[in-house]
């Protein structure tokens, strides 16, 4: 039987259930539980959605959380906000896609106000396109997706090697490029000699502050796609702390040049360049793995070496650009 890859380029909105339950978030787990004996269930319900005062999704909350929580504990409180949903504009092989990634049982459709259009569920992906007793669709569907089954499965020393290899040749040309800006600037560095004892300094901050960022967005990929909705809360949150962790490296460090140099001048740029540096390593950190994930590509293996490839390269600018305009 061939691979039907029209199918998969279907409205989701042709497979998608109407029987979901929605709760308001205002309720608590008793008079949720109320309302849903009231109302009565589908026939596969496997989430129970909440909504607020507009009727938008707000949270999910799994069957078994609420059946085992306090009845006086509110919604507002249990239920999982961030919650992946598909868009009403999305196709089947989209929301098989989300299936494969995320391994949830079911998946709300969501309008452009944020409102449950309808809910499709992992039978979606086993009844309508995979076939596991046939493995030659399976192994297309899952080349569609962006997979490969060889990938999944215990791999030799050299596959392997081929399939990491490649990314850390990111770190070979990042440290390139690295030692290319450090010749360019080599009129800068050999007038303040301050510069090049504090250089490793600077590149190690930025190192750690873009790996932490990486970690953290990548945990949040497990569970909500990379949308540009997405995204930019997440900038914003990364940009705040990164501002934070700046302000408070930049300081320590400037104190620490000025105190053992006795160079105000360089203490500050070097201050400043810490400060700058950390914000556009926490911006790398959260942006590489999330342009990884948007374009299927494993961010758990890629996103480290590009991560620290562009973070090493943007520091390196920052610091000898800001020395040689302020020095």
């Amino acid at each position: 039987m061939p691979f039907e890859k029209d199918h998969l380029h279907e409205s989701i909105l042709t497979e998608a259930r109407r029987d979901f339950v929605t709760l308001e978030e205002h309720l608590t787990i008793g008079e949720a539980l109320e309302s849903i004996r009231q109302r009565g269930v589908g026939d596969k319900i496997v989430y129970f959605y909440v909504i607020d005062s507009k009727e938008r999704l707000v949270g999910v909350l799994p069957t078994r959380r609420l059946l085992t929580e306090q009845p006086d504990r509110p919604l507002a409180q249990t239920m999982i906000r961030n919650v992946v949903t598909l868009p009403d504009t999305a196709t089947v092989f989209e929301a098989c896609e989300l299936f494969v990634i995320y391994k949830y049982l079911a998946l709300p459709v969501v309008d452009t106000e944020g409102r449950i259009a309808g809910i499709v569920d992992i039978s979606l992906l086993s009844d309508e396109v995979f076939d596991l007793a046939d493995r030659e669709r399976a192994g297309a569907f899952f080349e569609e997706v962006g997979f490969r089954l060889s990938q999944v499965r215990d791999a030799s020393p050299l596959k392997a090697f081929r399939f990491r290899f490649p990314w850390l040749l990111t770190t070979i040309a990042s440290g390139t490029a690295c030692a290319l800006l450090a010749s360019i600037y080599e009129a800068t560095l050999a007038e303040s000699l301050v510069l090049a004892f504090f250089m490793t300094l600077v590149l190690g901050l930025g190192e750690s502050v873009s790996i932490q960022s990486m970690t953290i967005t990548i945990q949040a990929l497990r569970s909500a796609p990379p949308t540009l909705r997405w995204y930019a809360k997440a900038l914003r949150r990364e940009v705040g702390t990164a501002a934070l962790l700046g302000l408070g490296c930049g300081v320590l460090v400037a104190m620490i040049v000025w105190l053992w140099r006795g160079e105000a001048l360089a203490a500050v740029t070097i201050g400043t360049s810490v400060f700058a540096s950390l914000v556009g390593a926490c911006v790398a950190g959260l942006s590489m793995p999330a342009l990884l994930h948007a374009f299927k590509l494993d961010p758990k293996i890629a996103a480290g070496p590009i991560t620290l490839a562009t973070a090493d390269v943007t520091t390196l600018l920052i610091y000898l650009s800001l020395a040689t305009w302020w020095l």
